[in-house]
């Protein structure tokens, strides 16, 4: 099965970016991804004898499943259901309680990074901040942190205090936590949240992969599998306004009812981003016809915190000659901003380093974070319509015998290596550096020896010589 699966296509027909003339039918956007296998719909289980973690073992879990108690509480799943509000535009963020006495805060989901950090003063573009001198059981761990986005950067006091998630869990759990006091591009206008929350894996994380993720403190501490899932649902539709799209994070299982067919999952190339593997890009049908390790430099990864779909250079300007050629217009509705006329914005964009499929693609699927199983699947949301039309569908399998064997540059895997040769190197010179100021600390000894009047040794005395 695992030699047929490889050659497997999932083609992501993303009409949620298309807006054709109307006498013009409708031609998808597809994104043909490597894939496992497609899961069937899975029935809730009927309870019986077998214990929870017996119930688990495959590290999947369905929300429509009774409350899984552990010993630090009940994650209730379907509470989850609706947790999330935003839209493709400003992001979509989840309500949590953080310190004691507890303080509302509203966080940014984002699966592109993997740092919990959240206001910790005053900024212009927010509302509230998280006041640690407010909270008893806040800890200071002594050091600070800087992260850096494609767009943005912040720096922050690194801690850990007690964070509840009001529509999922009944308890508390300690996590890591940054505080921001300096930020550039981070806080923008308009924005409904006031911190991050980083779900990538550990390898991300800043100042390194040693600090805990929330995620993995939620998964130990809550005894849930190592999986959540994503429904955003925008549709590529921002509303108009002041007003929110809803959306579910289910932090530990899946829930039948956001979903519907099959799902299909593609494998996880590498656990830093959640990288996956882009076999082909078709415009109208119609191939791109680049080789596929184009569509993946250096990465392709699926990001919830980026709005648009990002394209290497090079993919970008095919997709912009094959747009039009076709005479198709790939747009999305943006904000207004307080105009009186709709404003509208290129669904695709540029990227330098990556193929980033973001919320305006994520918005017409139903996504499964699947990292025991290392993969990512998807699945039709039923949430992604227009008009009662359903903007998005899956399809396949189908041959992949004109794909290479494997689409992932080699590149695309260096990069945390280069970050240990390049401490490596650090630490080297560091060292040689050290050795260096301690000779030229210590002090010049040397032995005055009685001088031989004959011996001609330095410039005077070759003068004094010339004189005899």
């Amino acid at each position: 099965m695992g030699t047929l699966a490889r050659a497997l296509l999932l083609p992501l027909l993303a009409q949620w970016l298309l807006r054709a003339a109307p006498e013009l039918a409708p031609a998808p956007f597809t994104l043909p991804l490597r894939v496992a296998a497609a899961t069937n719909r899975v029935v809730a289980p009927t309870p019986g004898p077998e214990t929870p973690a017996e119930r688990r073992a495959d590290g999947l879990a369905l929300a429509l499943e009774p409350a899984l108690e552990s010993a630090a509480g009940a994650a209730n799943f379907l509470a989850m259901v609706d947790n999330l509000q935003g839209d493709s535009g400003r992001g979509y963020y989840l309500e949590m309680l953080i310190g004691t006495p507890p303080q509302k805060l509203q966080i940014l989901v984002d699966t592109g990074s993997s740092n919990f950090a959240v206001a910790g003063a005053p900024h212009s573009y927010i509302d509230t901040y998280f006041d640690t001198e407010r909270s008893s059981t806040y800890r200071s761990k002594g050091f600070d942190v800087t992260v850096k986005y494609t767009q943005g950067s912040w720096t922050g006091f690194v801690g850990e205090d007690l964070v509840t998630i009001p529509k999922g869990f009944n308890s508390s759990f300690l996590v890591n936590i940054a505080t921001i006091f300096e930020s550039e591009n981070f806080f923008l206008p308009g924005i409904k949240w006031n911190g991050i929350l980083g779900l990538a894996y550990a390898t991300l994380a800043k100042p390194s992969s040693s600090l805990e993720t929330f995620f993995d403190s939620l998964v130990t501490q809550a005894n849930i599998p190592n999986v959540f899932s994503m429904q955003m649902c925008g549709a590529g539709l921002p509303v108009a306004g002041s007003g929110t799209n809803g959306g579910s994070l289910v932090l530990g299982g899946i829930e039948p009812s956001l979903y519907k067919g099959d799902i299909w999952y593609t494998p996880i190339k590498e656990e830093w981003y959640y990288q996956i593997e882009i076999l082909k890009l078709e415009i109208g049908g119609q191939s791109l016809n680049l080789d596929c390790r184009e569509y993946n430099a250096d990465k392709a990864i699926v990001d919830s915190g980026t709005t648009l779909l990002r394209l290497p250079q090079k993919v970008f300007d095919a997709v912009v000659e094959a747009v039009a050629r076709a005479s198709l217009l790939y747009i999305q509705p943006m904000m207004g901003a307080g105009l009186n006329y709709e404003c509208y914005r290129f669904g695709i964009s540029p990227s330098t380093n990556a193929l980033v499929i973001g919320a305006t693609v994520m918005e017409g699927f139903y996504v499964i974070f699947d990292r025991a199983r290392k993969r990512v699947g998807f699945a039709a949301s039923p949430c992604a319509e227009i008009a009662g039309a359903a903007v998005s569908e899956i399809s396949g399998p189908f041959s992949t015998e004109d794909i290479a064997s494997n689409c992932v540059p080699a590149q695309s895997l260096s990069e945390p290596i280069l970050w240990i040769v390049s401490y490596a190197l650090m630490s080297v010179c560091g060292a040689i550096l050290l050795v260096l100021i301690v000779l030229l600390l210590l002090p010049f000894r040397c032995q005055r020896r009685p001088r031989d009047p004959e011996v001609v040794n330095d410039e005077s005395s070759l003068v004094r010589h010339r004189w005899k």
